[in-house]
């Protein structure tokens, strides 16, 4: 809704208030930490499982999967400056023992991060 006056002079004034549906969450960004989650009650109940901080990453090698500790996040192909405060998000490239590992979800949805191994 626009702020300030109409060009009448009258004041523009909201009809209702905004549903708990219609409100913006909160904006999540998972760090690079200790394992951190939350848990948001949606519609119908339900519950939502969104990660804080992470230190490890699930990985795909050849026809198995690999926990992994994350040690640095390198870059971030949508933010360079995301990277640089150790934010984690959906096609980020982070650190690992066997290599670079690039995110492949996203972990703010889900509550837990995998990846694929880059070369």
């Amino acid at each position: 809704m626009r702020s300030g006056k109409k060009t009448t002079g009258g004041k523009y004034v909201s009809i209702r208030k905004k549903k708990k549906y219609e409100r913006a969450g909160q904006r999540r960004l998972v760090k690079l930490g200790p394992d951190k989650r939350k848990k948001v009650r949606t519609r119908g109940g339900n519950e939502k499982v969104f990660m804080l901080r992470a230190n490890t990453i699930n990985v795909q090698v050849k026809d198995k999967k690999k926990k992994l500790e994350i040690k640095n996040v390198i870059e971030t192909p949508s933010n360079r400056f995301l990277a640089r405060q150790n934010i984690i998000t959906k096609g980020t490239i982070v650190e690992t023992e066997i290599g670079k590992v690039k995110v492949t979800n996203r972990p703010t949805q889900e509550g837990n991060i995998n990846g694929i191994l880059v070369e």
